[in-house]
């Protein structure tokens, strides 16, 4: 996507909503090649009633007929809000704590919101069919893409990740879609109790479960290190079983933790929620 060089700790902080969304980074390539659009909803002001609006989502934007309110989205069963507390891990070993808020309608839209400490804004994607769309307020900086792989390609320290895979660890599915069991290796690289398998895309991965619960997953990154998903802390968020507390290793070494702190099922979004604009101040990252 682009080529540059960034002090690590800016690095971190440009990039750290798509280091949030990898709750899997395994799957690679790009759906759609256009540009993202969003359709407006005429003489009204987007999110003026979005209930949902708190928690740093978007704020109302600006029209010439400003005293008509955009209507609400009907719920849907599966679109949901969730809220986070992160810490990113440096090279270093300095932690860096984040809290974070999705906006979910799984497999069509997703938005997230990352605020530092004060609620100072830090990070916003908004991602659509059409394509996805990042921006960094306290560095006015933004990237854009397409395809449901999210993030800077080429950047061996931050894998780029698969944004369907937010939705499915909010509904309890913790192991990639259509994946199948392998014959384990028979030579001396080969663990007991742990399952190989392979995903539809033909790539391979291995896990381990304790019980009924899948506790770790991991596979090899483009860069040759390892990649692992620890789950922790299993319980229920709404009726849905999912892990509490979930870390991320790259060469045994963390550099994600996500705490789910609050999940709430079938609400609905203001078309405000889906729409981010870019300020014609703001660079794009690389420039």
């Amino acid at each position: 996507m682009c080529s540059f060089v960034l002090n690590r700790t800016a690095f971190v902080n440009r990039i750290a909503l798509a280091v949030l969304c990898a709750v899997t980074v395994w799957i690679a390539g790009c759906a759609s090649s256009k540009p993202a659009v969003e359709p407006t909803a005429a003489k009204c002001v987007a999110g003026a009633t979005d209930a949902g609006a708190t928690d740093g989502a978007a704020s109302a934007a600006s029209a010439a007929n400003a005293g008509v309110a955009c209507a609400p989205e009907a719920p849907k069963p599966d679109s949901l809000r969730a809220k986070m507390a992160i810490t990113l891990v440096d090279q270093n070993g300095k932690e860096q704590n984040l809290d974070a808020v999705l906006f979910s309608v799984p497999g069509k839209r997703y938005r997230m919101e990352l605020t530092g400490p004060m609620g100072i804004g830090v990070a916003s994607l908004l991602w659509q069919e059409e394509g996805w769309t990042m921006t960094f307020p306290t560095e006015k900086l933004y990237m854009k893409g397409a395809g449901y792989m999210v993030g800077l390609f080429g950047e061996p320290s931050i894998p780029t990740v698969n944004i369907h895979q937010v939705a499915s660890l909010f509904k309890g599915t913790l192991l990639p879609e259509g994946y199948e069991e392998v014959e384990p290796p028979g030579d001396s690289t080969r663990v007991e109790g742990v399952t190989y398998a392979r995903e539809k895309t033909g790539r391979s991965f291995t896990f381990a479960k304790e019980g009924q619960h899948v506790v770790w997953l991991s596979r090899m990154g483009g860069d040759g290190k390892s990649e692992t998903i620890r789950y922790f802390d299993f319980r229920e968020f709404e009726g849905v079983e999912m892990p509490e507390r979930i870390v991320f290793e790259r060469g045994g070494a963390k550099y994600l933790e996500i705490r789910v702190k609050k999940v709430a099922r079938g609400k609905s979004f203001s078309p405000g929620t889906w729409r981010l604009t870019v300020p014609r101040s703001y660079k794009a990252v690389g420039e």
